[in-house]
């Protein structure tokens, strides 16, 4: 019924193992999970995931917050995405926020990113906080708009996600939705298209209300699409039969 489309459960807050992962989720009618990969050191511990788990999918990329850490090339992120459980190319994008200075390398590793996405034909998965701007700017100029994807774990105005919809992407929101705080993106959710909306948990972080402080997981996902279905005045099974149509057709799991 629901599909989490960005979490990382390879990462080590996860002591317990992926059996009772995957019992809780299906206990929560969470069918499947986009486990993304942040660096190349630990990418093949999300690829061992997919293939291991068939509705577990994967993908391959590096995240702009590691800066010491193994550089993509085109040719390697191409060589990964032949593999049928790696559907999409990131987590990549922009961050000012956490990183300061010359950040031109940034920018670079992004482009690379959207090269590759480009000559495999597998959609991007951007992150994008602080560089709105240069975020779209850079997929303008790099000719994304061919091969689309999701802008996820979405916190900007609706400028922004209305740039990325011109472009083909979709629009994806996680427990940040749920937050009272978060007036101004609660507005942006009832603006995306029904056929553009994607739902996350970006697990172990971001926990949704009224889980919020726990860590994070797939099985939580169901809570922000109760949300969207709320501020949208829709039924929570029509939030899930979108956002999961959304999903196998972005990423071609169906």
């Amino acid at each position: 019924m629901f599909i989490d489309s960005h979490c990382h459960i390879d990462f080590d807050d996860f002591t317990e193992g992926i059996e009772p992962l995957l019992e809780r989720m299906a206990q929560a009618q969470v069918t499947h999970a986009l486990c993304v990969s942040v660096t190349l050191p630990d990418y093949p511990r999300v690829k061992s995931l997919a293939e291991r788990h068939v509705n577990l999918y994967a993908s391959c990329g590096v995240h702009p917050d590691y800066l010491d850490t193994v550089e993509p090339t085109v040719q390697g992120l191409v060589d990964e995405a032949k593999n049928p459980k790696i559907v999409a190319i990131g987590e990549t994008g922009l961050d000012y926020f956490r990183l300061k200075g010359d950040l031109e390398w940034q920018r670079e590793r992004f482009r690379t990113h959207i090269r590759a996405a480009k000559q495999c034909g597998k959609p991007l998965i951007v992150h994008t906080r602080a560089a709105r701007e240069d975020t779209i700017r850079i997929l303008k100029e790099e000719g994304a708009d061919k091969v689309g994807g999701v802008l996820h774990c979405f916190t900007e105005d609706w400028a922004t996600a209305k740039a990325g919809l011109d472009l083909g992407f979709m629009v994806s929101f996680s427990g940040i939705v749920t937050f009272k705080s978060a007036k101004e993106l609660q507005e942006v959710a009832k603006l995306v298209p029904d056929d553009r909306l994607l739902i996350e948990t970006d697990a172990p972080y971001l926990a949704p209300v009224p889980l919020r402080g726990r860590r994070n997981e797939p099985s939580y996902v169901p809570h922000v699409a109760h949300c969207l279905s709320t501020l949208r005045n829709q039924s929570i099974q029509s939030v899930a039969e979108h956002t999961s149509s959304n999903f196998h057709r972005l990423f071609k799991t169906a």
